[in-house]
């Protein structure tokens, strides 16, 4: 079953429904500054031990939260770039905007990105991500033993790293949300030889930059601001191996509730994949939403706080927030 309504006015959307699976959201908006925003909620950093490694965890609560997010950030930048970014006079942190509207949100930056070091390796692999996801969620667990479980939300190879981890542990999540997911299952990757050493190759302002696609979505003072945060944060590429683990990836497998996000400009997303992963859940409550006017970064874009609603309503409704 697909679920879909119309948001606010004020959010400028563009609505049209794509037949059985999807709504598109949010057409381009002029940028406005504006000048009402409160002042973001504290950020707190934890660290979470994985087998001995420690992992960054960042977190942004509101004052009487009524549901848990844990965000898992792409490929190439960390969780604060990704989700917490501060422009002023513009609303484009979704850890801010998930507060806003009664979510308390975790972000984890994975081995090697952000806050988090690589390991003794120096390589990250789908295996490990997914394993350091689960110790995660059982560190909220933990800390919120009263409270339903998470909804795990993934943007890109986040959104794999996600759907790894609910196949392999759906008692931690209350649900997933696979965002900018890039995966086709009718392409699995093959086995590669091993690549010896990490290259550790520098980031770059043009790779920071590059997601930003759709004339308009985003203001140049924001694109600026997210080149800064993201090679602050990141100056160095994480590097990954053993690739083929992404073979694992099985949406008959999925068996909790699961919103699937696109930018409708996105170019690393593919519609016929998208068909052949949803149409394949287990579960019967999942839902297929297109975000028009948006690409592959529409957190951070004109369509943000479209995005923002989608994703709270549903992050409320099956992790049991009011």
């Amino acid at each position: 079953m697909t679920n879909w309504r119309a948001l606010p006015g004020s959010l400028c959307p563009r609505l049209r429904l794509i037949p059985l699976v999807a709504v598109a959201l949010a057409g381009a908006c002029r940028v406005e500054e504006r000048t009402d925003l409160a002042a973001p909620p504290a950020l707190e950093r934890h660290t979470v031990d994985s087998d001995g490694h420690p992992l960054a965890v960042w977190e942004k609560s509101p004052a009487a939260p009524g549901a848990t997010v844990l965000l898992l950030h792409g490929r190439t930048w960390s969780t604060l770039p990704d989700y917490d970014l501060q422009v002023p006079g513009e609303d484009l942190s979704l850890m801010d905007g998930l507060n806003a509207r009664s979510i308390r949100a975790f972000g984890l930056d994975a081995r090697g990105y952000g806050a988090t070091p690589r390991d003794a390796t120096g390589w990250l692999t789908p295996d490990r991500a997914a394993r350091d996801v689960i110790q995660v969620l059982e560190w909220i667990r933990e800390r919120q033993p009263d409270r339903p479980p998470p909804v795990l939300f993934g943007w890109s190879y986040g959104s794999m790293v996600a759907q790894l981890t609910v196949q392999r542990r759906p008692d931690l999540v209350s649900g997933v949300v696979l965002y900018g997911y890039p995966y086709d299952p009718s392409r699995p990757p093959s086995a590669q030889p091993d690549p010896g050493e990490p290259p550790r190759a520098p980031t770059t302002a043009e790779a920071a930059a590059s997601d930003f696609i759709v004339d308009g979505a985003i203001s140049t003072r924001a694109v600026r601001a997210y080149v800064d945060a993201a090679l602050a944060a990141d100056p160095v590429r994480a590097d990954w191996k053993e690739t083929h683990q992404w073979s694992e990836l099985d949406a008959e497998r999925v068996t909790v509730p699961t919103l699937l996000v696109e930018g409708e400009a996105d170019p690393l997303t593919s519609t016929d994949a998208h068909v052949a992963v949803f149409t394949r859940l287990s579960t019967p409550d999942r839902s297929w939403i297109v975000i028009a006017g948006g690409d592959h970064a529409v957190m951070l874009e004109t369509p943000y706080r479209a995005f923002a609603d989608v994703v709270a309503s549903f992050v409320r409704r099956v992790a049991g927030g009011t």
